[in-house]
């Protein structure tokens, strides 16, 4: 890409930035705040009982030894913050997520001696560990590990409370979405924990911005505003949190009390939201930047809720769930559960976490998940990143090796594709987006998914068939572990797993061919897969998966 498009590229991804991220970040780069050392103020007496919240996996394997994106160091071998060791990586080693995981009250001892070990080798405002959302993510694990009966050092209160001190004066309004949530919910947090003046502006703060942001980042459906079902779990997880700890230390007339019932409306909502664009064995659907291990699993967060008396509307064993406001569709048929993407990428300011993903599905039959999208293994600038968030992870249609939305660098997006039509008719499904208006002739994409009791056809077309459309592709990614095998008849595979055929694929326009493929469930795994790529003829192609309604699911 010459200057000039670089330029445009630059002014197509700045363009949509509210004034307030554009101020926010020359304020962020500048104003260096001075660390506040005063004691910190008394602890608030209980209100409530603390309710056991939900677990993540465990992080810290043995002392000083941790375990982060399915990469294990040694905290004497890599320190807190050596820039050879990926930024991820460095991140969760400063959130502290162990103390709370599965398990955790057989790693105190551990625990207490890496709590003391970050104190002694983190000097206040230098390093990681002093960025904002470390901070609000380590300040109220830390508080939630107080909380579940951990008693905490005065030196361990002191530090706390200059970290939120100096958060305070460090929010991430250049950011918005999920990093200032998480800001002022640490805020909310140590308002609540501790007592006095101090706290009550510490509270009054991350309520006016949780006020703000829940309406905003929050949608009718219950999505989460980025789309994104791993950020969707974490802001699940995030509300049940915040209902949690003002029952336990908010009085009757704590200014909290006025958020309860919106995070109860919001948190039901939330999880009907989840279970809708989860597969049937309990994994996230794929879109956007989504991998499986990061937020707690479906389960844990299912009981977390159930423990607060947080209930919401089962889905449908069979029919169509419309998502309106986030613009997803579960469609749920005898053996089959189809997750649809209509969605916009995100909302246009904030689109860090979007993958160029428009019109792409997953499929699971009988249980087992089918037809994927990539999924995400790493974050950065590398290539592997730019491949994760392209078109041609996803199980959709490229266009002439272009991305319906222009992806680059690690979180940036230049052109947005829109949708331009959405459209539910019994068990059909249609929509349409734009990403390749740039393009001559300015091509659309039309996807319609039909589910019947025993098949689902995937109709693409290209209007107009444009001299682009033979190089338009339509993929479909198959989750790790199957393959396609060849019948005896042209254009047809079976979708083989163990020596058992899950399910028959036709290519019934279109020419379809077997590619290898790699498929990113967790961050820093990638597995090997196979995709089924089906070039369009005349711009149309339509596939159709075929399956047995009483068949028995095979095991993983």
């Amino acid at each position: 890409m010459n200057a000039w498009g670089r330029l445009g590229r630059l002014w197509r991804t700045v363009r949509p930035l509210k004034p307030i991220q554009i101020v926010g970040r020359a304020h962020f780069l500048w104003h260096r705040p001075r660390v506040d050392p005063r004691p910190a103020p008394p602890l608030r007496a209980a209100t409530g009982p603390w309710v056991t919240s939900a677990a993540r996996e465990p992080s810290l394997v043995a002392p000083l030894r941790l375990r982060f994106l399915s990469v294990e160091r040694s905290l004497d071998d890599c320190g807190w913050d050596r820039p050879d060791v990926e930024r991820l990586w460095r991140y969760n080693l400063h959130y502290f997520d162990d103390l709370n995981a599965q398990g955790a009250m057989q790693r105190r001892t551990w625990q207490r001696d890496l709590l003391r070990r970050w104190l002694a080798q983190n000097p206040p405002a230098l390093g990681t560990g002093w960025e904002p959302y470390p901070v609000s993510l380590r300040s109220v694990n830390w508080i939630k590990w107080f909380l579940a009966g951990n008693p905490p050092d005065a030196e361990w209160l002191h530090s706390l409370a200059v970290q939120v001190r100096w958060l305070r004066r460090r929010l991430e309004w250049h950011l918005l979405g999920n990093h200032l949530f998480v800001n002022a919910k640490a805020l909310v947090f140590a308002g609540l924990y501790f007592d006095g003046d101090e706290a009550r502006a510490w509270l009054d703060c991350g309520l006016r911005i949780l006020e703000r942001e829940l309406p905003e980042q929050i949608l009718a459906d219950g999505g989460h505003f980025e789309r994104s079902t791993m950020y969707h779990a974490l802001a699940l997880e995030d509300l049940l949190d915040l209902l949690n700890l003002i029952a336990a230390r908010g009085d009757a007339g704590s200014p909290a009390q006025h958020l309860v019932p919106g995070l109860r409306q919001r948190a039901a909502a939330m999880l009907h939201w989840l279970r809708c664009m989860s597969h049937p064995d309990g994994t996230l659907g794929l879109f956007n930047d989504t991998a499986q291990g990061i937020a707690p699993d479906n389960a844990e967060l299912e009981a977390f809720a159930a423990r607060l008396g947080v209930t919401a509307a089962p889905t449908p064993a069979d029919g169509i769930t419309d998502l309106p406001a986030s613009g997803y569709v579960r469609a749920a048929r005898g053996a089959a559960v189809a997750l649809l993407d209509l969605a916009a990428i995100g909302p246009d300011y904030l689109v860090g976490h979007a993958h160029a993903d428009s019109l792409a599905f997953e499929l699971s039959l009988h249980g087992r998940r089918i037809v994927v999208n990539g999924g995400t293994s790493c974050y950065g600038l590398g290539a592997q990143r730019l491949r994760e968030r392209g078109t041609a992870w996803h199980s959709t249609v490229q266009l002439d090796d272009d991305n319906s939305s222009e992806v680059w660098s690690g979180f940036r997006v230049g052109r947005r594709a829109r949708i331009t039509e959405r459209r539910l008719q019994d068990w059909s499904v249609t929509g349409a987006h734009d990403g390749w208006r740039h393009q001559p002739g300015a091509p659309m994409h039309q996807r319609t998914w039909t589910l019947d009791t025993d098949a689902l056809r995937v109709d693409d077309r290209l209007t107009p068939a444009t001299q682009h459309a033979p190089a338009a592709v339509a993929r479909f990614h198959l989750a790790p572990g199957l393959t396609l095998v060849a019948t005896d008849r042209p254009g047809r595979w079976a979708v083989n797993a163990e020596g058992h055929t899950l399910a028959l694929v036709e290519v019934e326009v279109g020419e379809g061919r077997i590619t290898e493929s790699l498929h990113a469930p967790r961050f820093g795994v990638l597995q090997p897969a196979q995709a089924l790529a089906v070039t369009l003829r005349d711009g149309h192609a339509r596939t159709r998966w075929h399956w047995s309604p009483d068949a028995h699911p095979v095991p993983h």
